[in-house]
């Protein structure tokens, strides 16, 4: 059976008033859709042949490729696009100036935009890139580090870290993070602040050179430069300035009231870590006698600009305090299953009206295993016990890890949507494979059926960043070799105390008898 949302027809390729006659470009490039091991074909930078045989000795019809894209005005024709009311069929989308400048029926919009550059994207998906809501980028050395420790580690293992980094080791993590999470689908990440020494413009340096749109925090736990860091960065397409303070504990009440206030006169967010661990919630009861969230409402810094990263141990007053204030928080499944004490309830907040967005927490850059994650994790905490089979189905959680997401960092009027307007930050998805093939739910089979790999081109700003994997413009592979280098030598400098996960080494015996 033919994938639900595949057009049978077979005039693909790219055109424009500039390419010849319509239909027949005058290049054409492998999309790779369908076909195994691609981005083996790819150089270092993401260059790729000219064209290509199909299985038949003939040229694969649904050609484009990275040079495709190079116009002032591209008329994108796929097979579907994600749009706001989910997947539809028979729609162009038009981007000019790092911007969509429309979306509608194909006809209309190719005999509207006759100067425009026609690009048709057989076999493919054209949908929004996802949001990382909360991100750690310069902790990229150590993600692994994390594997069997205990709960909250921040003062074992992040701390000491991101301290051992100087400018040049920061720049390098996170240029790796950020091209871990476009590799990964993630057009957007909200970065929650570091704590190197270091000034953040090496990490706003590193995510413009990826292509990486990037909410930057500045930790201003000691109430200084946090109105200098909001006014930094005007000229940038891609970079958001941002407030942290990393945990309620770590500020005075004075400067928490302060940091919100700042946020929400400059029309930016404020990041702060609450009640993510059991320790982190009894320290803020012995301490100001309030639980973490609680005690930001109580002292003025709950607000609609306020983002709460984690929020997995929440009474129903909090939630309760997130609805009526506006306040947004990120649901980090992943680092629930990885470090945490308990998974957020994510549909209570959506049935309650709470904003929220998916978030990696820096665990694995990958969009669609995040949205996997999310679905899961709801179901085994929550749905099981209640027999609840649909957990919001999958467009509540794709709607959450986009739109909701870019929502819930401050950028929804920027970007989350394939809409008339926001930023040109979306995906190209090849639909004809194995895994979406027979296709019923589009939204769903996304959810629970998609990964990376079968993402095509990553476009931030309306510029193509990625081609199958790799940047088109700089070296990715040569940034990942100098990581491999240099990464382990930071850890070490960092004295990182990790508990030995298998202390009596059962792990490496073998368990039971074996045939002799």
């Amino acid at each position: 059976m033919e994938n639900e949302y595949a057009d049978e027809g077979r005039d693909i390729g790219v055109s424009g008033d500039d390419d010849g006659p319509r239909g027949v470009g005058r290049r054409s490039f492998v999309v790779g859709a369908g076909l195994a091991g691609i981005g083996g074909l790819l150089g270092a930078t993401g260059a790729t042949p000219a064209a290509a045989a199909g299985h038949d000795g003939h040229a694969d019809p649904r050609t484009f490729g990275p040079d495709d894209f190079r116009a002032r005005q591209l008329l994108l024709v796929p097979d579907v696009v994600l749009l706001p009311e989910g997947p539809v069929k028979d729609r162009a989308v038009l981007v000019q100036g790092g911007t969509f400048r429309a979306v509608g029926p194909v006809r209309k919009l190719t005999q509207a935009h006759r100067n425009a550059k026609i690009v048709r994207l057989k076999g493919h998906l054209l949908m929004p890139g996802f949001v990382d809501a909360h991100h750690h980028l310069t902790q990229s050395f150590g993600k692994a580090q994390a594997f069997g420790q205990p709960s909250e580690i921040f003062k074992t293992v992040w701390e000491p870290l991101e301290h051992a980094l100087d400018e040049e080791t920061a720049h390098l993590s996170a240029k790796l993070a950020a091209l871990e999470a476009l590799r990964g689908g993630f057009t957007t990440a909200a970065d929650a602040g570091t704590r190197a020494p270091i000034d953040v413009g090496v990490i706003a340096k590193a995510a413009e050179e990826a292509g990486l749109r990037c909410v930057l925090s500045k930790v201003v736990s000691n109430g200084k430069g946090g109105e200098e860091h909001l006014e930094r960065f005007q000229s940038s397409r891609l970079i958001h300035p941002s407030l942290a303070i990393p945990v309620p504990e770590d500020a005075t009440a004075d400067v928490l009231k302060k940091t919100a206030d700042l946020c929400a006169d400059a029309d930016a967010v404020f990041q702060v870590h609450v009640n993510e661990h059991l320790a982190s919630v009894e320290r803020s009861l012995k301490s100001v006698g309030r639980r973490p969230l609680s005690y930001l409402h109580h002292i003025g810094a709950l607000n609609a600009h306020t983002l709460g990263s984690h929020a997995t141990l929440l009474t129903p007053d909090e939630m309760r305090m997130l609805a009526d204030t506006g306040a947004a928080v990120s649901y980090n499944p992943v680092a629930s299953a990885w470090k945490g004490n308990a998974v957020a309830h994510a549909l209570m907040w959506h049935t309650m009206g709470i904003r929220f967005g998916t978030g990696t927490d820096g665990t694995r850059g990958n969009g669609f295993r995040l949205v996997d994650a999310a679905e899961s994790a709801q179901r085994l905490s929550y749905g099981l016990m209640t027999g609840d089979s649909s957990c919001g189905a999958g467009r509540v959680w794709l709607t959450h890890a986009t739109s909701l997401s870019a929502d819930a960092v401050g950028l929804g009027k920027v970007t989350g949507d394939i809409a008339v307007g926001k930023a040109a930050d979306f995906l190209l998805v090849d639909l004809q494979v194995p895994e979406l093939t027979p296709s019923y739910d589009l939204s769903w089979e996304l959810v629970r059926m998609a990964d990376r790999d079968q993402i095509s081109a990553v476009f931030v700003d309306g510029r193509l960043r990625l081609w199958h994997g790799w940047p088109t413009d700089w070296d990715g592979r040569a940034l990942v070799r100098e990581a491999a280098g240099t990464g382990p030598e930071v850890v070490r400098r960092a004295r990182i105390q990790r508990v030995d996960p298998d202390p009596d080494r059962a792990a490496r015996r073998p368990s039971g008898r074996t045939r002799s």
